[in-house]
């Protein structure tokens, strides 16, 4: 059994050199903070890219609300008393040598109290119990407030669960097993290690934690490396052609739209789980949008510009490259809402059946079940990006990295803080998390178009209520089969929001449930067989009873969708990037992908 004793007094103590080194570090960091403090002061101040008095009004708004209706309030001091009284009995009975049940356990997924000594250790456990309880109780509260506007409520439940999350006992040097237990192995040099990260995170100005891994990704070498080139490229985006590996591929080109958010290569991380290599491998010629991560000098792009000058355009270079003229376009998260527009744009001006399908992955056509994003889309957040955007010319990668850990703090924000701050070690490799800290920057004209449009007008699920040098969206129009892949443990898309989405679609419709999460239940080779997926061929009013008719499936529902784009598709001989009209430029990844802010 694994030695939970945190009183252990370690085998040798540290060396003077080490002991001196560790100080050497905090004393250069702090000495970097205020050189960085010293050199921010002198540059203009910038306005903040979110509203920093909305959690005061939505705890104000709910303590109103709460005092106005004190027999809710007593009835949740009620119920948190009475799970106090439970637990100090648990805890007696386990003082006298008793083996009481826990009242409660982490949630499936939850890895902060993992250590054995959250369990085995009386004093940890009741503080990892207390925890959850009080957790639980504040939760419930906002849920269950009756009369509560839906606005605060889920504001209250995203500021409420940053609060709770950021309160962990795991989180403190002092209450967590783990770090005391090193503090004492290593002679207190983790946590004077762990203070000059934290000294050189605030030096750095990243906004949160930065993660430390033991192994780097290389561009184009182990990550990003699927063989092809560059066959065009415009202001906004270059034009990836793959290589084939086959000699005979399916007539039709397979052209891929990322998000704006991070870089494409989240569906061609390493070789083993690239989704890109593996449809190569099936016989695909595929095409790939890299945006460019843009500066202040493209401001004005709006969302018009991004998909005239995106996927419209790349549909124009791949006719030249292949000489087709029908592709199978798929996108996702954004991109799969911008390749749906880019569709009904074509549609609207006659040229639909440049489009053999749409495939989408997480996307929302219909913004009206946000969920917990409804938070950062209220009249004062959306004001205080305006006056960021318009300061500054767009949204930073790094204040788009910070939003998107936000929603999921306990594994991109507290966990790296407990590593890297308290444990003093470095984080296992991982190209998921290499790519989510690669981001890129949103240009102020796209974003404020989206967020004004899409998110909070919710006009894309309207006919004709966005239109594109004049041409009105109507995704009812669009007859291209549309195959809609969602994920069931989705935190960004909820599934049941993209169920509704897709049914907004004109052509014949085909709903798929992954499992898994946002960006994990993507990357899902078949090699792996996990996860598995949901079919049902018939498309009722609801998600619920959609899932409720479904048939589970094991595996991957990679080969599902590709037998789906593969259908009646005659083979011709592969086409090699720079065969065509168009030659290739450079190497893929390209340079676009490069560009760092």
């Amino acid at each position: 059994m694994t030695d939970t004793r945190v009183w252990k007094l370690p085998e040798t103590a540290p060396s003077p050199v080490e002991f001196a080194q560790a100080w050497s570090r905090v004393v250069t960091s702090a000495a970097d903070v205020l050189r960085a403090s010293a050199d921010a002061a002198t540059k203009p101040a910038t306005a903040l890219p979110f509203d920093p008095a909305s959690p005061i009004r939505a705890f104000s708004a709910f303590a109103t609300h709460m005092l106005t209706n004190p027999a809710q309030a007593l009835q949740v001091q009620q119920q948190a008393a009475a799970d106090m009284v439970k637990l100090w009995s648990s805890a007696a009975t386990r003082a006298s040598g008793g083996t009481p049940e826990p009242l409660i356990a982490p949630e499936r997924g939850d890895r902060r109290f993992n250590d054995p000594a959250w369990s085995e250790e009386p004093v940890f456990d009741y503080l990892k119990q207390a925890y959850l309880l009080a957790t639980k109780r504040m939760v419930e509260m906002v849920e269950s407030a009756e009369g509560l506007d839906p606005a605060t409520r889920t504001q209250m439940l995203f500021y409420t669960q940053q609060s709770l999350h950021a309160l962990s006992p795991a989180n403190f040097p002092l209450t967590n097993p783990e770090a005391i237990r090193r503090a004492i192995d290593t002679g207190s040099v983790s946590l004077i290690s762990g203070l000059a990260n934290l000294l050189a995170d605030a030096a750095a100005q990243p906004g949160i934690v930065q993660r430390r891994a033991s192994k780097e990704f290389e561009l184009g070498v182990d990550i990003a490396a699927t063989p092809g080139s560059v066959v065009y490229q415009n202001e906004l985006m270059q034009l990836i052609q793959y290589a084939p590996t086959t000699d005979q591929v399916y007539r039709r080109p397979v052209l891929y739209v990322p998000p704006l958010v991070n870089k494409y290569y989240l569906l061609d991380l390493q070789p083993k789980s690239s989704l890109m290599r593996w449809l190569v491998e099936q016989g695909h010629t595929v095409f790939v949008v890299s945006w460019i991560n843009p500066g202040a000098n493209l401001a004005d792009m709006d969302m018009a510009d991004y998909i005239k000058l995106g996927p419209v355009a790349a549909l124009d270079a791949i006719e030249q490259a292949t000489g087709e003229r029908v592709v199978d376009l798929f996108g996702f998260c954004m991109g799969g809402t911008l390749g749906a527009m880019a569709a009904a744009y074509l549609a609207g001006r006659g040229e639909g059946e440049r489009i053999a399908s749409v495939t989408t992955i997480g996307s929302l056509f219909d913004f009206a079940e946000l969920g917990q994003w409804a938070t950062f889309s209220d009249p004062e957040q959306l004001k205080a990006m305006e006056r960021h955007l318009e300061q500054k010319g767009f949204m930073a990668a790094q204040d788009l990295q910070a939003l998107f850990s936000a929603v999921r703090a306990n594994d991109l924000i507290w966990s790296s803080v407990v590593s890297h701050y308290l444990l003093d070690r470095e984080a296992p490799p991982s190209d998921i998390l290499y790519w989510f800290a690669d981001g890129a920057h949103i240009p102020r004209a796209f974003l404020l178009s989206y967020a004004t449009q899409l998110l909070r007008d919710n006009k894309l699920r309207e006919a004709g209520g966005v239109t594109i040098d004049g041409v009105p969206l109507d995704l009812g129009a669009c007859r291209s089969p549309l195959m809609a892949i969602s994920l069931k443990d989705d935190h960004v898309s909820a599934w049941g929001a993209t169920y509704d989405s897709a049914r907004l679609w004109g052509g014949p419709k085909t709903f798929l449930l992954g499992g898994s999460g946002h960006n994990a239940g993507v990357i899902n080779p078949p090699s792996a067989n996990k996860h598995g997926f949901w079919t049902n061929s018939d498309l009722p009013d609801t998600a619920e009873d959609w899932f409720e008719g479904a048939t589970r499936n094991e595996g991957s529902w990679w080969p599902h969708w590709q037998g789906w784009l593969g259908k009646d598709q005659e083979q011709v001989p592969a086409r090699v990037p720079g065969d065509g009209a168009l030659a290739a430029l450079e190497p893929a990844p390209g340079s676009y992908v490069r560009m760092k802010g």
